[in-house]
């Protein structure tokens, strides 16, 4: 059994930590605060990007009367045999099961996919370390011709085509921009026949779920085609919740998310409406250079909900860890106690007996 001064050492070194995990904690708080306003910011763009997009399609002819096939890339359907993966995963650790359960959802999609060609676009440190050790990188060969694109030269049925680690820490709609825009090529150049993107989809701190989510084909502006999904436990949510509340973080939808709320139905309205709008260029040019758009909104909303969910879920982890250390302490003061009592009864014991021995 260790002694008085032993124990002390360790209550002190538990302390320090309780410190440390409640200082993480108030600090994922903070940043959890301003991510959430970024992510309820950016919902109106999309959802008016999506209603603007549902106006035009009943303004032009999607199919050529001619050959009976769709005009615009992005809106044909091909059997999926090359598959394109973006997964958004977190560049730091202590957040809980974040990052593993977006690395499981993953790696359930690789499993159940395993008759097609997979290239995964690992967006974050701890996605791409994992990835880059199971998986090889993509070969690229120059084209000969300027304006051609890099010919593939495919060695697996899995493999790396981009990383981007460290993109999640100075996020901008620019960086969403980039990566849609390859996104976008690659399928309409039919290097891909879908896109798919494993992130975790956060509404508040007691609403998330990790969702494979298909963005393209687009089937429908605005609607959701969710794959997979795997939503939080009863426990995860009891505990999520007692971090926000000891954090000063709520739990409950804010005026701000209402109001952006009604602004998406007033924007549902606009794209169903019957009104025939004048548009300063055709129809038909203007949905044609939307609709890439559609696709950098929907990468670049993602990301902004990764990064929301892993501060919330840092933030529990973190609440977790110093109610553990708290209990820690009580225990090893407990402990430290009953020793020191032990130590001083023996010593009155033995005053006592060489008093009667005398």
């Amino acid at each position: 059994m260790a002694n008085v001064l032993d124990l002390r050492r360790r209550i002190r070194s538990v302390k320090n930590t309780r410190q440390i995990t409640k200082a993480m904690k108030m600090v994922s708080a903070a940043k959890l605060r301003r991510a959430q306003e970024r992510a309820i910011a950016s919902r109106p763009y999309s959802a008016m990007l999506a209603s603007v997009i549902e106006s035009l399609k009943r303004r032009i002819e999607i199919i050529d009367p001619q050959t009976g096939e769709v005009r615009h890339p992005l809106l044909r359907t091909r059997p999926e045999k090359r598959v394109l993966v973006v997964v958004i995963s977190g560049d730091k650790g202590f957040a809980g099961a974040f990052n593993s359960n977006i690395i499981k959802a993953t790696a359930h999609f690789l499993d159940h996919n395993e008759d097609k060609e997979i290239d995964v676009e690992a967006i974050g440190r701890k996605g791409r370390e994992l990835f880059r050790r199971r998986f090889p990188a993509a070969k690229f060969v120059e084209a000969e011709t300027e304006n051609a694109r890099p010919q593939r030269q495919r060695a697996s049925r899995i493999e790396i085509v981009g990383e981007h680690p460290d993109l999640l820490q100075r996020l901008s709609f620019d960086h969403a921009r980039h990566l849609g825009e390859e996104v976008v090529a690659r399928y309409a150049h039919e290097e891909i026949d879908a896109a798919y993107l494993v992130y975790n989809e956060f509404k508040s701190v007691i609403q998330q779920r990790v969702v494979v989510e298909r963005i393209l084909p687009i089937i429908e502006a605005g609607k959701h085609i969710i794959a997979e999904a795997q939503e939080m436990t009863p426990e995860e949510r009891v505990e999520a919740g007692r971090a926000a509340l000891t954090a000063g973080v709520s739990v409950q939808p804010g005026e701000r998310e209402a109001d952006m709320r009604e602004f998406e139905d007033e924007a549902r309205k606009f794209g169903t409406a019957e009104v025939d709008y004048i548009y300063e260029e055709s129809a038909g040019a203007i949905f044609n250079d939307v609709l890439p758009r559609y696709i950098t909104s929907q990468l670049y909303h993602a990301m902004l909900e990764s990064v929301a969910a892993e501060h919330a879920a840092r933030m529990t982890a973190m609440d977790a860890a110093t109610n553990n250390a708290t209990e820690m302490i009580d225990q090893l003061t407990l402990t430290m106690n009953r020793v020191r009592q032990a130590a001083i009864t023996k010593e009155i014991i033995e005053i006592v007996s060489g008093a009667a021995a005398i």
